[in-house]
């Protein structure tokens, strides 16, 4: 399994419901890395998509502790034992898990890759990612030349989980 999403200098990823730095170069590479594969988010992240709609050409999975929530065109999970069971016909590398905050921290440890774009500026964030250059296990793999978008520089970086943890049932 993978994670993939855009952090400030301080680890933050939203506010509001909404990233805090939306660039097009990052959002290219985020459809270019999950398109015909799985996506699995939590239902404020998905609420917050256009129209609170799935993503398409993507299998979207939504990881919710709420029952009876009806969602089109997406598998619903309440617990991780039914992840688990969704993800198991699957191969780890084509799944993503897309946020937010509470999913990521759920799921980060059981994660091989984490692409991380990141922005070298600081924004007021109410959800934020694991920080993973303090984080056990996780090492930097690579990092990108410095790109630029309105005033912003960001690189492209892929962190791996040396220490990779299966999906703990509930």
């Amino acid at each position: 399994m993978n994670a993939i999403v855009n952090v400030d200098e301080n680890w933050g990823i939203g506010r509001d419901g909404d990233l805090i730095f939306p660039i097009p170069e990052d959002m290219q590479f985020f459809k270019k890395m999950t398109t015909g594969k799985i996506v699995v988010m939590g239902r404020r992240t998905l609420a917050s998509f256009p129209g609170g709609r799935a993503l398409k050409d993507r299998t979207n999975i939504v990881l919710t502790r709420k029952q009876n929530t009806p969602i089109q065109n997406a598998i619903v999970c309440h617990n991780l034992g039914q992840l688990q069971a969704t993800l198991q016909p699957h191969p780890p590398q084509d799944v993503f898990v897309i946020g937010g905050e509470a999913i990521y921290r759920q799921l980060i440890d059981s994660c091989a890759i984490a692409y991380v774009t990141k922005v070298q500026s600081s924004a007021v964030a109410d959800n934020h990612f694991p920080n993973l250059d303090g984080r056990p296990g996780w090492i930097l793999a690579e990092e990108s030349e410095p790109h630029h978008y309105n005033g912003l520089t960001f690189t492209f970086c892929t962190y791996q989980n040396q220490q990779v943890q299966p999906i703990a049932a509930e």
